[in-house]
């Protein structure tokens, strides 16, 4: 198709999951601005409507579904014929005691955390290789350096990431292709209803419901808290990666994320249990 040269020749292509709301659109977003091709992926396509009319070509993709990921990454070969940039930014925050939460649960956390991102980059990384250029962007969170109470399965696959991404950079600096760790704070989306929701639904009325009702107020107090970031604060980070020649291997960003890294690095790790259990305690 000559279409897919003047792809290949003048613009480039991006791949954005979890594009349906808060930092993937915002990022979708932001890159179209640029002059990317976009990409956006999600599992309900009427929610991206704007972005379509904004020029982005949307894709259905489920984390969850081989067949999704295989299919999504075959549209963009045959259409675009490249992959330039792969933001990993879908996934959720499964919250609760570990020993309410069932292991059905803590698959799928790992699933759409871990393994969908996984596989979106083993599939997205032969086109990169054959440009010799690309940049992956992984979104963790700044959960993947730190710890809280009631939300082991999440940090378990945030900590799995920045692992994962640290090697990943290794292999593929040979071949051209950067590898970006993003590591968002406090950012005003649908993560933290989420993680709320599931935590009071777990834990609520358990052996950790004491625990469980503080650190739902400390999730609703941040939703109103003048630290909390808009997601185009994400989005700059992310863009302001991407034009770099060499970019930083980490990217924190938004917030309070900043502050919290920095007393994560200074303090031992009781100092920062107490940091937390402070934090819960002014919220009871």
């Amino acid at each position: 198709m000559s279409t897919n040269t003047t792809y290949q020749e003048k613009t480039k292509v991006a791949l954005i999951t979890g594009a349906s709301s808060g930092i993937g659109e915002a990022t979708a977003k932001r890159l179209l601005a640029d002059g990317y091709v976009v990409y956006a992926a999600a599992r309900r396509l009427d929610r991206m409507e704007a972005l379509a009319t904004a020029g982005a070509r949307l894709l259905s993709l489920d984390l969850t579904d081989d067949a999704s990921i295989v299919a999504a990454v075959d549209a963009i070969r045959r259409t675009a014929g490249r992959l330039d940039v792969l933001v990993n930014n879908a996934g959720y925050g499964s919250y609760g005691a570990l020993e309410d939460v069932p292991l059905d649960e803590g698959r799928r956390q790992f699933e759409v955390n871990v393994f969908g991102l996984a596989r979106l980059i083993q599939l997205g990384t032969p086109m990169m290789r054959a440009q010799r250029s690309g940049c992956i962007v992984n979104i963790t969170s700044i959960g993947g350096k730190m710890h809280e109470p009631l939300g082991s399965w999440y940090h378990a696959t945030k900590f799995a990431v920045e692992g994962l991404s640290d090697c990943l950079r290794m292999e593929l600096a040979p071949f051209g292709i950067h590898v970006v760790i993003v590591e968002p704070g406090a950012i005003r989306t649908e993560w933290t209803g989420i993680a709320r929701e599931s935590l009071l639904q777990r834990s609520g009325r358990t052996a950790y419901a004491d625990q469980a009702i503080a650190h739902a107020r400390l999730f609703e107090s941040s939703e109103t808290s003048k630290m909390v970031s808009e997601p185009d604060v994400v989005a700059q980070t992310i863009a302001r990666a991407l034009r770099a020649r060499r970019p930083r291997t980490r990217y924190a960003t938004g917030g309070g994320a900043h502050v919290i890294l920095f007393l994560r690095r200074i303090l031992s790790d009781r100092a920062f249990d107490r940091l937390m259990r402070m934090a819960e305690k002014g919220m009871a």
